[in-house]
This record gives C-alpha cells, structure tokens and sequence, in this order.
C-alpha cells in the first residue's frame, strides 16, 4: 500500500520558526515531527511514500533522502503549486494513485500512537478519530446507528460530534477517491476559502461509500507553540528518555526526561525536564525546563520556561518565555 504524506503547507501559526523551515521539519522530541510520521509507516509495514509538497519543499525532499537513505522504501515528491488546500493536495496526486486499490493518506502535522496493523487490515475505508474538548479547531465525523459515518464537517461552528478527524485515513476505494477530489477541485467547492479533504470524503459518503471510525490511542497535533511543547513533554516520557546523565556535564543538574542531541556542551546549569536539544547546541549557566532548542544554538546566563528556540541560535542573558526562530541573536545587557 501507498502512503500520501500532506506537507505542502506554510504552518503559519508556528511562526516564526516556519519562516525558514517547513512546520514538519520543526523538531519535537529530539527529532522532526515528519520523522514521527515516517517511522509510524515504516513500522505499519508501508514501504512507498509519496510527499505532497510545496513552501520550502527541497527542504523536506533532502531530509527525507538523507535520513532514510538505509531503509528500504520508496518515494516520490509531488509539487503541490498553487497551495489550495488538502483535498487539492490529494488530487495532485492523482496520476500516481490511479491505479491503487486502496491508500493511506497522513496529515504532516499529527503525531499519532495508534495500532497501525490493524488499521491497515480493515475491510472499509476507516477515518482516525480522537474526542476533543473544542471540536470547532477541527474536522468532525458524524455516525448512524451503524457505526457508519454519515457526515464529515470542517470546523463546524455547531458542533455535531467532539470526534475529530486526526489526519489519517485509509480510503479502499481510490477510483471514487479521485472523482470526488477531481468534482470539487473542478467544481471549485470550498470550505474556509480552500478544497478541503473532509469535502472529498463526504462526496465519496453520498456516493455510497462505507466507512467506520478508528480511535487512535493518543493524538499529538504539533500546529501551534502550546500543543507542540505538550507533545514534546509526553514524547519525552518514553523511558528511552529517562537518562542518567550523572557526571556527563560538569556541574549540572539533568532532571528526566530530556533529549540531548549529539555533540552538545553543557556546563554549570540545570536541564529538564521535559527539554529537547539540538545537535551541537550549548548550554552554560543556565536553566532550562519544558522548551525546545534547535540544533548549533548556544543559551548562556538565561532562565527558559515553555520556550522554543530555533536553530543557530544565541541567547544571553534573561528569564522569559520566549518563541524564536531560526538565525537569531539576542543579547539582553543592563
């Protein structure tokens, strides 16, 4: 089976680190949410990846060639120009679905626990689901009696259902697949000002189509600062992350679970928990606690709280909580 992989997009609300870098490629955990994504399909068994890209596109396209160039998968990069949206996304990628039986199609921003097996085993086209608190942020499903879904809406302003839709779908009929995206791509039928994926699959339900939900087991969507830190400190529980970093720093204190990249000095600080470095990053007299920082950055003589700093980044001197982007340099001084 194929994968479709959705990154196309400009993540605007992870600004300002996607303004040099696409959002999959935003770090979370001690590695790209992208990276998340693709060890997910990997172990499901998924072998041929297609990339639906677009801003900063050769970004992605080099990471993924370089950092999977050992495994044994395919994949394909399709351009996907002008951004429309993601039903437009999956039309895109038409020519290179066409003759599929079934496929998977991710979401390049969710990082999902889930039994892939069985996901991937089911007879009907299944549709990842998880309750949420405030529907109205995303795509909902609504079901019958049956457990069949009979309805599917972007972010309703009267919410229906609290079961939003996750960002993967296995979708067992491709061919009804691509003449749902290709009416509403020509038909130019969009919600919230783009040709949406819900909209696709609501056209194939009315068409007859079966199909069921699957409830993930957890759900990390990394599109905004607050959800992306929450999901780097329940990554970060992992016991892999549960180091004993005794004696490795001189006069620091780690505090579990932390992610420490390679090649990292530290000195004379107190890290964690729940913080992720970068390769080749310092750290010197400083604390840093449930924050992010990209790889080759250095923080000296600063306090960091609920913080993401981007790569090739210096910071000197303060106690804030502080969302910067890559190439940056700052330098707080009395």
């Amino acid at each position: 089976m194929k994968a479709i992989i959705l990154v196309a997009g400009i993540g605007i609300k992870l600004r300002p680190h996607t303004h040099t870098q696409p959002k999959a490629l935003v770090p979370v955990a001690g590695k790209p949410i992208l990276a998340h994504i693709i060890d997910t399909l990997i172990s499901g068994g998924i072998e041929e990846l297609i990339f639906i890209v677009g801003y900063l596109g050769g970004k992605i396209e080099s990471y993924v060639t370089t950092s999977y160039s050992r495994q044994k998968i395919k994949t394909q990069f399709i351009r996907q120009e002008p951004r429309k949206g993601t039903g437009h996304a999956v039309w895109s990628a038409r020519e290179y679905i066409k003759d599929e039986k079934e496929i998977l199609i991710m979401l390049g921003d969710s990082i999902l626990n889930l039994d892939m097996p069985k996901l991937l085993n089911s007879q009907n086209s299944v549709l990842g689901v998880k309750k949420v608190d405030t529907p109205t942020l995303f795509g909902v499903a609504e079901v019958d009696k049956d457990g069949l879904v009979k309805k599917l809406v972007e972010k309703p302003t009267i919410p229906k259902s609290n079961r939003a839709l996750v960002g993967i779908y296995k979708i067992g009929e491709v061919s009804l697949l691509l003449e749902a995206a290709d009416h509403i791509v020509t038909n130019k039928i969009k919600t919230h000002g783009e040709y949406q994926l819900t909209d696709v699959l609501m056209y194939m339900i009315n068409k007859g189509a079966n199909m069921t939900l699957f409830e993930v087991d957890h759900w990390y969507d990394c599109g905004r600062k607050e959800s992306l830190l929450e999901a780097n400190a329940i990554l970060l529980g992992h016991p892999r992350f549960q180091n004993n970093f005794k004696n490795k720093y001189p006069g620091t204190i780690i505090i579990p679970p932390v992610s420490i990249g390679k090649n990292c000095k530290i000195n004379s600080s107190i890290v964690g928990p729940n913080v992720a470095l970068g390769d080749n990053t310092i750290v010197s007299y400083s604390i840093v606690k449930y924050t992010i920082v990209g790889s080759f950055s250095e923080i000296k003589s600063a306090v960091l709280e609920n913080s993401i700093i981007g790569n090739d980044t210096s910071l000197e001197g303060l106690t804030l909580s502080l969302n910067i982007g890559d190439n940056t340099e700052i330098h707080f001084k009395n």
